[in-house]
């Protein structure tokens, strides 16, 4: 185990390695250097893409396993059935991220842009497609990012640069998307796409405080972000078009990430200046939060 207080490199090589190694083909696809059809091309994308996306949890249980063995990744796992979020945890991801996500939809029909249609095939799908964005379309990220890796960086830096310098590994993370034909980061301004996980990061980790730092608020909270990018479209899927819409959301998210985060502050400094509010004025209710904590070693070996 490497000294503590040494930064996780960890665990970002090892995300990083997993999910670019397994983009590369897409990318050398995309750029015609890997000569494959463009039916097939299509067809395998959605689920590569996806076994990709599973690099943060590769990153979380290859360094739960080498630091600490088997069993610790079987208790981190274990966490994941605690659904004890209160009232904020459960309500603050749809109301919040849905009413952003809409407002950024609809705003730009007030002065004449036509409205953008629906992606989803019904409305009825929105439940489905909720569980499928949870588990397998982006919300499998939080078992590294805010799971695992979040709390040696605020500890190590703060929890306002911490989760800047989150958002930012995050947003190169993705870079290679931009390469392969037909993913919404192929038409996205990267700078606004990098403000959006800004504001992702702080209302994410404002949430997973709030919810006595249970991991799996975190995959449900990405998973209702991403399942309002189809219901409410925000993004015009054509090179060179504008792209309005997108930077509104933009400019919400990271509003609302921002707000969310001085509220946790708030909390935090009065939680600090009368001992007695943590057991009585969490916001989600609960007296026995750390012990819930799956990852008290965790917390020790992402800082190797």
């Amino acid at each position: 185990m490497e000294e503590r207080g040494r930064f996780p490199y960890r665990f970002f090589v090892v995300t990083f390695a997993w999910s670019w190694l397994i983009w590369l083909p897409l990318v050398l696809a995309g750029a015609g250097i890997i000569p494959i059809v463009k039916d097939l091309l299509g067809a395998v994308t959605v689920p590569w893409i996806a076994v990709g996306v599973f690099g943060p949890a590769a990153g979380a249980f290859y360094c739960l396993r080498t630091l600490h063995g088997k069993g610790a990744v079987r208790e981190y796992l274990r966490g994941l059935l605690d659904l004890r979020f209160g009232w904020w945890g459960w309500l603050a991801p749809p109301l919040v991220l849905g009413v952003t996500t809409w407002l950024a939809w609809i705003l730009p029909e007030l002065w004449g842009a036509p409205r953008l249609k629906m992606m989803l095939p019904a409305v009825w799908t929105f439940a489905p497609y909720l569980l499928l964005m949870i588990f397998f379309g982006g919300g499998q990220e939080e078992l590294g990012w805010r799971g695992y890796i979040l709390d040696p960086l605020e500890e190590r830096l703060g929890p306002w640069l911490g989760n800047l310098v989150l958002a930012v590994i995050w947003a190169v993370w993705h870079v290679p998307l931009i390469f392969i034909p037909g993913t919404s980061q192929c038409f996205a301004p990267f700078l606004g796409f990098t403000l959006i996980l800004i504001g992702y990061c702080y209302f994410y980790a404002a949430v997973r405080e709030a919810a006595g730092k249970r991991t799996m608020v975190g995959l449900v909270t990405h998973g209702w972000g991403n399942a309002f990018v189809p219901l409410f479209p925000t993004i015009v899927m054509a090179e060179g078009a504008a792209q309005p819409r997108y930077w509104i959301w933009a400019g919400l998210t990271l509003l609302t990430g921002v707000i969310a985060m001085i509220v946790r502050s708030r909390n935090a400094r009065r939680r600090l200046g009368s001992p007695d509010l943590l057991d009585d004025e969490q916001l989600d209710g609960s007296k026995h939060a750390e012990e819930m904590l799956p990852n008290k070693r965790m917390e020790q070996s992402a800082h190797s």
